[in-house]
This record gives structure tokens, sequence and C-alpha cells, in this order.
């Protein structure tokens, strides 16, 4: 964050100076709503969720060294020399603060939001759009009303575009956002059963997810996966130019002669507008071209040669927990997909694992959630898509994923069932064997992670000292 001035913040926020700090001209360089993160000089702004108040770190922040606070009501008492700003809500203020703070950076945004594929869709466009620009995007998971404003307060001058991610679980959440970060351009990866227990239908998730375009620039530029039926319809209905990728035919931006290595790697030829071109892609499965093509479609509007989209492609890295490779020894890999679950995302994981090498695979499926009273049947189909897809043994962990052990068990060599993380680490133990490859994935409240660094701590490093 460039400096601003308490003077500059008061305005933006519509706030009001309490205590006896008068030096409004004082500036500051950092925003932190984290208490026990504070670094110095910081403005600290106190955020209410279901399960606390940030009020309640107020002290403790200003004491570990923030210059200041926002607060929604008076202060019993003020520490001298510490600034205390009294806002109507601390979220819309740093909402307001953002929005004031963005319009210092005149650069185009790429935003994008869909069910399944955001956060890698965002680092492979974010990694291709490296290659000629220096580029602000959405770390880890702030994607949110609260971690948008908080990346948008990260950006610098030295930034030349933005690529942030949106994300949702209630209608009018996108709406929020877009009008926080008004797009230049819109991704939208796809509409699946992702938080559908909150809408009831693939539908009303597309009408929430259209919410994006509320807010778009004049002469916006969409990139929509055409792929999806929903997103092929909604196509037709833009005002704005926009492109389709996808695999099939009538494509814009359609990738063909699919190879993997089954080890590390995807092989495809991308046709674009621009001409063909082959590309390496540095992860596994068949739906990783999807944001390989938006990467490039987005890429050509910004002027990136095929070279430079090439290039980009080949460094991606997946985010922790996303389909990270580990290798150990003996030829054992584990599939770390921990981050979080939906039914695509499950089945494209299967895929993944289906196709990868190793004498016996074993997928570690847990719980999906925010799938409502959809959630036995939308469970059972990914135990049905596993059972047939060759997959030696299956590790059903949750109250839900009982569902997915019933419709796999009767197509599998191997399957078991447990209740919880605990009670399936003994088996798993028990269960791994040399030249094995091990998936495990669930929904993020299930804290898949424990398993496989549990996997990871009873097998020894496989990688190559360097």
């Amino acid at each position: 964050m460039e400096p601003m001035t308490i003077r500059e913040i008061l305005q933006a926020v519509n706030g009001r100076m309490l205590g006896e700090f008068g030096d409004l001209n004082r500036e500051v360089c950092r925003v932190e709503t984290d208490s026990r993160t504070i670094h110095p000089g910081s403005l600290f702004i106190p955020l209410a969720g279901e399960r606390f108040d940030g009020h309640a770190y107020i002290t403790a922040a200003l004491e570990a060294g923030a210059a200041g606070c926002f607060t929604q009501r008076e202060r019993e008492r003020y520490l001298p020399g510490k600034f205390y700003i009294q806002v109507a809500s601390t979220q819309q203020a740093l909402r307001d603060l953002a929005i004031c703070y963005k319009k210092r950076f005149p650069i185009p945004v790429v935003a994008l939001t869909g069910s399944v594929g955001k956060t890698t869709t965002k680092d492979m466009t974010a990694c291709v759009l490296e290659q000629k620009y220096r580029v602000l995007k959405t770390e880890g998971n702030l994607n949110n009303e609260i971690g948008v404003p908080l990346t948008l307060l990260r950006l610098n001058s030295e930034h030349e575009i933005a690529v942030l991610e949106l994300g949702m679980n209630h209608a009018g959440e996108i709406d929020y956002l877009s009008a926080i970060v008004e797009p230049d351009v819109v991704l939208m990866t796809n509409i699946g059963d992702s938080h559908i227990e909150h809408f009831g239908s693939r539908e009303k998730i597309l009408e929430a997810k259209s919410e994006i375009f509320h807010h778009v620039k004049p002469g916006a530029f969409a990139v929509l996966n055409g792929d999806d039926p929903l997103l092929r319809n909604l196509s037709q209905r833009l005002p704005y130019k926009h492109v389709l990728a996808g695999t099939g035919e009538g494509m814009d931006y359609r990738a063909s002669d699919l190879s993997s290595d089954g080890c590390s790697q995807l092989s495809c030829c991308l046709h674009t507008p621009k001409g063909d071109f082959p590309v390496e892609i540095p992860a596994l499965g068949e739906h990783m071209v999807y944001p390989a093509l938006m990467a490039a479609a987005v890429a050509e509007y910004f002027g990136l040669s095929q070279e430079e989209i090439s290039n980009g492609i080949l460094q991606f890295s997946p985010t922790k927990m996303r389909m990270n490779i580990l290798r150990r020894a003996q030829g054992i890999t584990i599939f770390n997909d921990a981050y979080n679950a939906n039914p695509q995302s499950m089945r494209a994981a299967v895929e993944v694992l289906s196709g990868a090498r190793g004498a016996y695979k074993l997928a570690v499926l847990g719980d999906m959630f925010e799938l409502g009273p959809l959630a036995p049947a939308l469970h059972a189909s990914v135990g049905d898509y596993l059972g047939k897809s060759g997959v030696d043994c299956l590790v059903a962990v949750g109250e839900l994923a009982r569902h997915i052990y019933d419709a796999a068990a009767p197509h599998m060599p191997e399957a078991h069932y447990c209740k919880t993380k605990e009670d399936a680490k003994p088996l798993l133990a028990r269960l791994l064997r040399p030249d094995a490859t091990v998936l495990v994935k669930a929904s993020r409240g299930m804290a898949f992670e424990d398993l496989a660094e549990y996997l990871k701590s009873i097998t020894q490093d496989g990688q190559t000292p360097p």
C-alpha cells in the first residue's frame, strides 16, 4: 500500500476522529485486520464475525504497533499517540477505503468467477500476463467481501494489471464485489453445484455469478467456457465483446491433441484467432486446458505473443493444496487436492487419479458441503463415477462420504468407509504400498490436509536432492 494520510482516510470512509490525536497529515502504509500479525505503523480494522468481534482486540493491536484503528463505537480510553476513526461499519469502511485507494491506479482489472477452477484460472492467467506486465493478483482465498478490498489495498504504482478472483456463497455477493473492482475483463469458468444449497438450481447460480457484469467498465471483454451449456447460452445475451473457450467445435479458443505423461504434465495444441501453437501445462487432468485457454484469451487481448503465452503457462504452479503432487520414496505419489471439493472437481480429480501412473491407485475422499437436499444424490454420483474409473481402492471419510462409498463399493476391487479422519489413518498406513498413487480430496471444512500430512509423515521424501 502506498502512503495515505489520516485526512485522506477520513474522507474516504466518511469517518470521525475520536480522542485527542490531531496530526491528520500522518501517513499510513498498511491496513490489517488480524491483531495477531500487526506491523508497526499500520491501520487496524476490527471486523465483526459470527464468532468474534475485532473490537475486543483494538487495544492489543495498538499496543503491538498499529498506528491507529477504525471503530464503530467510542472507547472507554484512548492510548496516547494513537488515532481512532469512528465509522458506522468497519466492513463498509474497509470497502470504501479500497474503492477510494483503487482510483489512484487506472489499470485494467481482470475479474473472474465460476463454480470450479477459479483459483487455478486466476493463477495461470496472472502467470501468463507476468511475461509482459507487472501483475497484482488475489493471494490464497482472499476472494470475498474482506479479501477483495485487502487485495486492492496492496496496489502500488508498479502494477500494470490486476487479476482478481471473486467468490460467493449467496446472492448479491458478486454484485457487491464487482462494484468494488469494476472489471475491464470478465472470466467465467463454469456453472456447477457449488453452494447449490443456497440457490436451489444451477440456473440460480448462473444468475448470481452473472452479477459480475453489473459494474463492468464500458467496452468490457468477456471470456466464457463455451463447453458449459449455461454459459454458452449466456454468451448470446451479452452486450459486450466476448469469446468462447473450450474443446468443442465453434470455440474461439480451442484445445486439441491432448496427451498426458501421467506424471506431471499435459500437452495440447491451442487454436486461437491469431494462430495455432503447442503448449505444455505443468499439471494433470484434461480439465486443465480450460484455465490455459482462458489465460491465452486474456493474454492475446492484452497483446502477448504465442511464445509469451507458452512460457507463462509452463511456469504455472498450483496454489497450495490444489492438486499438489508430492513425490515420495518407493514410487509413491500423493495428490494433495484437499483445499476444497464439489461434485465437478471431485470427478475431475478422480479422472486425474485414473490416468496417473502407478500400479495401485487409492482415492481418499471426504464430504462435500453446501449441497443441501441434493447432497446424498450428488455424493452418490461421485461414487458411481469413481466405481467406473478403474481406481483400485476407495477410502471414504465422513458422514456424507458414506454415499460415495455405497455407490462405488459394488464396482471396485476394494472400498472402505471410515467415520472420522482418525479412523482412516491406520487403514491408510496398511493400504499404502510401493508404486501407489493416492488422491486426497474433500471440502475445506473436512481439513483433509491432515490426511495428506499423515501420508507424508509415514513415507520418505522421494525428490531428487539438489
